[in-house]
């Protein structure tokens, strides 16, 4: 890995393709529930990066994989941290959503 590899951010469309490939991925949004509401990756979970340590009551399985996102990929790359100090083992930062080419729901 050079020194420029770190600040290359994660390409959120493949992200995406990985998570939907993956049997049994969560899809993990956690940027707050406003946010959330006016326009998600369709199949996403809303856990807010301030509540990820509620992700236990709806991911019991540690070695499940985690695909995690947020607006820029800064409090995605955050929660993927949490997340495995928490004992996940499978967790993946995708990136922002605003990088994202795709199908948004509201």
């Amino acid at each position: 890995m050079g020194f420029f590899d770190f600040f290359r951010q994660p390409d959120i469309n493949q992200g995406v393709k990985d998570y939907q490939a993956a049997p049994s991925a969560v899809l993990l949004d956690v940027r707050t529930p406003q946010e959330y509401r006016e326009g998600r990756i369709p199949g996403s979970r809303n856990i807010p990066l301030q509540t990820i340590d509620r992700v236990p009551s709806v991911v019991q399985n540690k070695d499940i994989p985690l695909f995690v996102y947020c607006y820029s990929g800064a409090r995605s790359r955050q929660a993927v941290g949490m997340l495995q100090r928490m004992g996940y083992t499978n967790v993946t930062n995708i990136g922002g959503i605003a990088a994202y080419s795709g199908k948004v729901e509201q």
